[in-house]
């Protein structure tokens, strides 16, 4: 348990700055060609982008770590097992 507890706050840590950083915003508009409605490209990632890729890392090491935990507490079920015969 405290090795799941470690290996969770080591991902954490692991991805703290990916969440904190942000983009630098581009350079301002040309003087004149500023007005309402004004077209332009979005400066930036898509909120989805960054977010479904966290969640999908966040996911797969629970199943890993999941995965691990039960094979660990098999291995150790038959270790007992042999040891009583």
């Amino acid at each position: 348990m405290k090795k799941i507890k470690l290996l969770l706050i080591l991902v954490a840590v692991t991805c703290l700055p990916l969440l904190i950083l942000a983009d630098n915003p581009g350079p301002p508009p040309p003087p004149g060609s500023g007005g309402a409605g004004g077209g332009g490209t979005p400066v930036g990632a898509p909120i989805d982008g960054g977010l479904g890729m966290l969640v999908i890392l966040a996911g797969s090491a629970g199943y890993s770590g999941y995965k691990l935990y039960k094979a660990r507490k098999a291995e150790k079920e038959l270790a007992e097992e042999e040891e009583e015969e």
